[in-house]
């Protein structure tokens, strides 16, 4: 399967602005997430890395607790591609369903 290309300057910008929650630092779509306790931002990293699988695309992610830190760049594009824009709404999909909606809420 082909990679997608890098995004041009203006699709980028375009992009950041659908993404309100997401910056780009160092060449990077990146969001902080922060969560009632350690257990719900588990279960966010959960219901993502599924996700990930889906698409084939693996975040940088960290979690401390109640903080989850996602960094989307697709490495062998260099840069950031319609992948790490797709992933970024998944992701935004997921931590905007209330909690009653989550598998397992």
């Amino acid at each position: 399967m082909s990679r997608p290309a890098p995004l041009e300057r203006a699709a980028l910008d375009a992009a950041r602005a659908e993404l309100g929650a997401w910056t780009v630092e160092d060449g990077k779509l990146h969001r902080e997430l922060r969560f009632a306790d350690f257990s719900e931002a588990w279960g966010f990293m959960t219901r993502v890395a599924l996700v990930a699988e889906q698409l084939d695309h693996h975040p940088e992610w960290s979690n401390v607790w109640a903080t989850v830190v996602i960094d989307l760049v697709t490495h062998d594009a260099n840069g950031i591609t319609e992948l790490d824009v797709a992933f970024a709404r998944r992701v935004d999909a997921i931590a905007s369903a209330p909690p009653a909606a989550r598998p397992g809420g």
